[in-house]
């Protein structure tokens, strides 16, 4: 597939996590994607061809720490439009396959630096993960159960959310900028200041008092009754999201309950009363019996998937939301596009730099 990207030429240094699924967005969008990977990088989850985070890709094997494989990576630069890097600052520089080597040689590069703590700041070169990047920004310390530690939904949020995204946003904004300017830049995507963003509805909320200190004691982080998960009599559970006076009331249709009898909707003091409401009904049949009364209505409430059963749902299925290459289920690309279709691809074993 051509793709809106289609002609746009990416270095990406290899790396785990976040870096390689900006890689993967950028070649599911239609750009011609070299990943340079050191020999026998242990870097992939599991063998490559069926890590589906490096799917797209032409494959550039280069030792750094050669001067055969800097000027490798320095031929490709000379061919492209953006160069993904992931090292701990001064790394690439000390590789030389820095910045400013690179846009002293290629002076429209995109160069996007993706790390944790960002290129500035006292804590720029310490290590870290998603979990703390999550900690330091007080995003962690919102998530979790009433009474209960803070708990980290997977990597999702600092590492993709906060990371990927962003330099995927940054790339695409500098690449614009580019079509004035014709000169490239440096782009510091920091997944601090991601989560950050990602965030910003909590700094409202906490700024004009719709946020309390202590988790899950707030309208959208399990402290609501009405915007929580419940577990059905088979073990099985649904989530609940009837925020809207309407959707509630649709919500208490089906549970067979009537405000007449139930604490006000938006008064927290009640939440426990009507919390136990919904459980008892809940808990009272299976999860089918739940999607078929929703089913069709606007009571927001929804069963929880497994990754296999959301890998038959009719909806997702209708959408080819999830797709499957090589006998490898995994997303498809996105968002959608009119005209210039992107497509998802396996890996491809090519260690030629890019070519216009």
């Amino acid at each position: 597939m051509p793709g809106p990207l289609a002609g746009l030429q990416v270095v990406e240094l290899g790396g785990i996590g976040p870096v390689p699924h900006a890689g993967m967005i950028l070649a599911d969008l239609g750009a011609r994607v070299v990943r340079v990977e050191r020999p026998a990088d242990g870097s992939a989850l599991g063998p490559a061809e069926r890590d589906v985070l490096l799917r797209g890709r032409a494959r550039l094997p280069a030792d750094l720490k050669s001067a055969a494989g800097v000027a490798a990576v320095l031929a490709a630069v000379d061919e492209a439009d953006v160069l993904l890097d992931g090292f701990r600052p001064g790394v690439a520089e000390r590789l030389g396959v820095g910045p400013d080597v690179c846009l002293a040689r290629r002076p429209t590069l995109v160069y996007c630096r993706l790390t944790g703590w960002g290129q500035t700041g006292p804590w720029a070169d310490r290590a870290g993960h998603d979990i703390n990047y999550l900690a330091l920004t007080g995003t962690l310390d919102a998530l979790g159960a009433a009474g209960g530690p803070p708990q980290a939904p997977t990597n999702l949020v600092a590492d993709f959310g906060g990371g990927s995204m962003l330099a995927v946003i940054g790339i695409l904004a500098a690449l614009y900028e580019r079509s004035s300017s014709g000169l490239g830049q440096v782009i510091d995507a920091a997944m601090v200041d991601g989560v950050e963003l990602l965030s910003q509805m909590l700094w409202s909320l906490r700024g004009t008092g719709w946020w309390q200190p202590g988790r899950g004691t707030n309208l959208l982080d399990g402290g609501a009754p009405f915007y929580d998960v419940y577990a059905c009599a088979d073990g099985r559970y649904v989530a609940v999201g009837a925020l809207e006076p309407p959707f509630y009331a649709t919500l208490l249709a089906g549970l067979g309950l009537t405000d007449a009898t139930l604490p006000p909707q938006m008064d927290p003091a009640g939440w426990p009363a009507l919390r136990a409401a919904f459980a008892d009904v809940f808990a009272s049949a299976g999860r089918a019996h739940w999607e078929s009364v929703f089913d069709g209505t606007d009571a927001c409430v929804t069963p929880v998937l497994t990754a296999a059963e959301a890998a038959a749902h009719p909806h997702l299925v209708a959408r080819g939301t999830l797709i499957e290459v090589d006998g490898v289920v995994q997303a498809a690309p996105a968002p959608r596009f009119s005209r210039t279709p992107s497509g998802a691809a396996p890996p491809i074993a090519d260690p030629g730099p890019p070519g216009r």
